[in-house]
């Protein structure tokens, strides 16, 4: 079994992440070719496709969202993401369900016991005659506002717009700075139908996840997905995989005939905004960031936006006043500094184009 270093999976994992250079992709096939972005903080998804997909413009993706080809959604390890419709409707509904239960357990432990299956379907029918934000939502089924400091009525919330099969409307997905506001919709009206779950959805999420991040253990894909090792290893299961090891030993799977560049392989300066899934998408994430640097980016909830040095985290960023501000972790020789400086200000360009400066 051949053992793959730890470049050759970093080159390997950037080259599926359209980080080794810009593609010329429409946003739908970029987001499933990248198994979709992370989309907590709202200006995420256009810069995590700006860094991968040549002139890509903001509303490119506004008016692929409009036209119900990408979809906004609470997914992977319960949190945010923009998918394409085709992956949300594939296998989406594993997530429904386990959210679903999970909630109703929790509410059972607060003593809330209501009937959330009417409820919901209630909620169901209020979102469908038309995309409504949160606070209308909860006023038409007689429930208060929510307030931050008593999680019940928030887990009642999540249990209900889960069981009504709720996506994100397009006006969630604007690019702004702050994370509140949005509407919502049942997917069964915006796409047709509700996500499919059983096994062929999870063999279609353990598919996209090895061709968007692989090689990669079974404990690198259950931290992706956010589902047990037991449930990953059945998807497993079901696909023709290769097999490797890396310099520890440990097994890891892949699709054949996926992208296997050498680990010399030249990796561009890339700015990667906050949250993006490349330092968030495996149990070992020394592929992509070294663990002295990983506490800097990673801390609680909140995930720096970061930027790459051949192919490694090696600083973060942040925009302030339409200009990027550069904090390297360490030092950086100075052509790597210039390299960086340069993406940094066709960032600064693509944010001034965008009308967000």
């Amino acid at each position: 079994m051949r053992t793959l270093t730890l470049r050759e999976l970093n080159r390997a994992t950037l080259a599926r992440q359209l980080l080794l250079r810009r593609h010329r992709l429409t946003v739908t096939r970029a987001l499933e070719r990248v198994a979709g972005v992370q989309a907590q903080w709202p200006p995420s998804p256009y810069i995590g496709l700006w860094s991968r997909v040549e002139g890509f413009r903001a509303d490119d993706l506004t008016r692929t969202i409009a036209r119900r080809h990408v979809v906004k959604a609470t997914l992977m390890r319960s949190t945010l993401h923009l998918v394409s419709a085709r992956d949300y409707l594939s296998y989406a509904g594993i997530y429904r369900e386990r959210r679903m239960g999970e909630l109703q357990r929790q509410l059972s432990a607060l003593g809330e016991e209501a009937d959330l299956e009417a409820e919901g379907e209630r909620l169901a029918s209020l979102a469908a005659e038309r995309p409504r934000a949160r606070p209308e939502l909860l006023a038409a089924l007689g429930r208060p506002k929510l307030d931050i400091e008593d999680r019940r009525p928030w887990f009642v919330w999540f249990a209900l717009s889960a069981r009504a099969g709720l996506i994100h409307g397009p006006s969630a997905s604007a690019w702004r700075s702050h994370t509140a506001g949005g509407t919502f919709v049942p997917a069964r009206t915006w796409l047709g139908a509700d996500g499919a779950t059983g096994d062929a959805a999870l063999e279609h999420l353990v598919r996209r996840y090895l061709a968007a991040f692989g090689p990669a253990s079974g404990a690198d894909i259950s931290q992706w997905t956010g589902l047990p090792l037991s449930v990953v290893r059945a998807g497993l299961e079901r696909l023709v995989l290769r097999s490797f090891r890396d310099e520890l030993g440990r097994e890891l799977y892949d699709l054949p005939r996926a992208a296997l560049p050498p680990g010399h392989t030249p990796a561009p300066a890339r700015l990667l905004a906050r949250f993006d899934s490349l330092v968030l998408s495996h149990d070992d994430r020394r592929r992509v960031i070294s663990d002295e640097h990983r506490a800097a980016v990673i801390e609680g909830g909140e995930v720096r936006a970061t930027f790459l040095v051949d192919g490694f985290v090696a600083g973060t960023w942040a925009l302030e006043g339409g200009r990027v501000k550069i904090e390297p972790l360490g030092p950086i020789p100075r052509s790597s500094r210039r390299e960086v400086e340069d993406e940094a200000g066709r960032l600064e360009a693509f944010v001034r184009a965008s009308g967000r400066a």
